[in-house]
């Protein structure tokens, strides 16, 4: 298992240079059909880390509901947004997805000395290091994507209950084939993206 000190590189080189309040930004839900967008910023006190936090994909389902809570405890200040599937349309998935990272980030109860974003670059008023993989080399960006992983989830498995035919609580509004089938079978919910869907429902 890799161990929370193996992700602290780039917030050990920050905290040598006497950066104090590091927070890290990711995203959950850029590819599906349906559902939001999710995004949290937090920051994570660096001299008591979490055991077990990592990129969200690569922690079990039970495991990354148990670092939900204690994340959420621990953090210095966190923030999670979501945007539905009419924003991403309205404003395409990049652009709804910057605007959920930048309210997140202002929306933080303490004002960060540097954001480490995933891979992605943002106009804001704080100094930010884009990373590619963040998620899985940054200690602060996978605390994020964690929070951002359980909300989203947590969310479409109550969707799941509205609109069972689509196996939203297995899929989490991803394109399985399951998913797709129902699709064609039932047509899109109020949750679906129309400029995800076109494809499928011709």
């Amino acid at each position: 298992m890799v161990k929370a000190e193996d992700l602290m590189k780039y917030e050990n080189e920050l905290l040598a240079k006497g950066y104090k309040y590091i927070c890290g930004v990711d995203e959950v839900g850029r590819g599906p059909l349906a559902g939001p967008v999710c995004v949290c910023a937090c920051i994570m006190p660096l001299d008591n880390l979490i055991q077990g936090v990592n990129d969200s994909k690569k922690v079990s389902k039970a495991k990354r509901e148990k670092l939900f809570v204690e994340i959420k405890e621990k953090a210095i200040a966190y923030k999670c947004v979501l945007y539905d599937n009419n924003k991403i349309d309205e404003v395409n998935i990049l652009n709804a997805t910057k605007q959920a990272m930048k309210e997140a980030i202002l929306s933080l109860d303490v004002k960060p000395d540097i954001v480490l974003i995933d891979a992605v670059k943002l106009d804001i008023p704080y100094e930010s290091m884009p990373i590619i993989h963040g998620d899985a080399i940054s200690y602060s960006i996978g605390a994020a994507s964690i929070l951002a992983k359980v909300t989203r989830d947590t969310l479409m498995e109550e969707y799941a209950k509205q609109y069972p035919e689509y196996d939203f609580e297995h899929n989490m509004g991803y394109g399985t084939k399951k998913h797709i089938e129902a699709l064609k079978q039932y047509g899109p919910t109020p949750i679906h993206r129309q400029t995800f869907i076109q494809n499928f429902i011709k």
